[in-house]
């Protein structure tokens, strides 16, 4: 098949584009902005005049893009989009129902949100990783160098401009709730209650930080509030508060872009490129941490596909979506609290030929299974 390539500054692309092509298709690659997502007349008669010209069979990009999905209805072909990000308020764009669509999100329950909305154009995808390309970076696994004990690779949303920080004049009655619902929703996995709880103090944040759903779109000012700007606070604070009880004990270390951070015990190494460095972190540490963005409802992250592509030993908060293709204590393993966490650290951290084997499982899993040549051929079959 010959594929229109959307290509932006999007995580994978050069592991998707090998695996289309692995695959026997064709790519036109077509540059783009993300920014451009909604509506812009340039870029939109630039795509019709190269689907014109060239007739691909289908349009791919990473994460869904309105403005796309708006000239492939126009010239009656297939777009496929594979949303990574979350949250993404595109996807309640009212152009999700486009009859040309088919979305792909990593979160089933996301999924059955919209399936249940009578939206059947949503469909649910595991995200993957590029094993092959993975392997070729230590070709011996045997040689190389455990560093680290415990890393924990992403960002704690400390920077200064954050959404949440910019909310200087809230009022003291929801302040008080808004952090007795942070701290109750800290201490409950795999079920997020904050967007349904927002609506006591719905206008008192909108006056201190207005923000207005989408013309084009049916997301609400709950949600708005609920995923970007609550949700993102608690992820940050739970990251911080589980550092801090692991530093207690142990020596950790820390890849993120607030190369201020710093608590005792802890070795803050800056960030880390996603291609190279990245990946020799999760092969050279003892544990991975993964503690997921709390928008996520059940899927399981982009980065826990990464430490366990890697071929790294991958200790994740709970996600229901992991129970459908991965064994816990077999192939990854997951805690359900901050004591958890630490008893599931002790005890793989004293249990050497255990972490091994189950780290050794979870990459054999996502080669047989989860890789991106897999997910084409999932995307593709149906047009075949």
């Amino acid at each position: 098949m010959t594929i229109l390539y959307i290509e932006w500054n999007s995580f994978g692309n050069e592991d998707m584009k090998e695996a289309f092509q692995t695959e026997g298709h064709t790519l036109i690659c077509f540059p783009f902005s993300n920014k451009e997502g909604r509506h812009d007349e340039t870029v939109e008669s630039s795509i019709m005049g190269v689907l014109r010209k060239k007739a691909p069979d289908i349009v791919f990009s990473f994460n869904y893009f309105p403005l796309i999905s708006n000239v492939c209805k126009k010239a009656d072909i297939p777009y496929i989009s594979w949303v990574y990000d979350s949250p993404y308020v595109m996807l309640y764009s009212y152009t999700v129902i486009n009859p040309c669509n088919t979305i792909y999100v990593f979160d089933k329950e996301l999924c059955l949100e919209f399936a249940r909305s009578g939206i059947h154009t949503v469909q649910y995808l595991p995200m993957a990783a590029n094993t092959e390309r993975l392997d070729r970076l230590c070709p011996v696994p045997a040689q190389i160098p455990i560093l680290y004990d415990i890393s924990f690779v992403g960002s704690l949303y400390t920077e200064k401009h954050n959404f949440f920080e910019r909310m200087t004049t809230l009022g003291g009655y929801t302040k008080g709730y808004l952090d007795a619902l942070m701290s109750m929703q800290m201490h409950i996995q795999g079920y997020n209650f904050i967007q349904d709880s927002l609506s006591p103090i719905m206008e008192d944040l909108y006056q201190a930080l207005p923000m207005d759903p989408n013309t084009d779109g049916v997301e609400t000012r709950e949600y708005l509030y609920a995923q970007y700007v609550i949700n993102r606070k608690i992820t940050g604070l739970e990251r911080a508060e589980l550092l801090r009880a692991i530093t207690r004990h142990y020596a950790m270390d820390l890849f993120t872009h607030d190369r201020s951070y710093s608590m005792p015990n802890l070795t803050n190494h800056g960030p880390v490129d996603n291609v190279i460095q990245m990946p020799l972190v999760f092969k050279q540490s003892r544990i991975n941490l993964n503690i997921s963005l709390r928008s996520i409802k059940s899927g399981i992250p982009q980065r826990a596909f990464d430490i366990m592509g890697s071929g790294g030993f991958l200790l994740s908060n709970y996600q229901a979506d992991f129970l459908d293709d991965f064994i816990p204590g077999k192939d990854f393993d997951y805690y359900e609290s901050k004591e958890d966490l630490l008893a599931k650290i002790d005890y793989y951290l004293s249990h050497e030929d255990e972490r091994q084997a189950i780290a050794g499982n979870g990459h054999d899993k996502i080669a047989a299974a989860h890789t991106y040549r897999h997910r084409v051929r999932e995307m593709l079959d149906r047009f075949q």
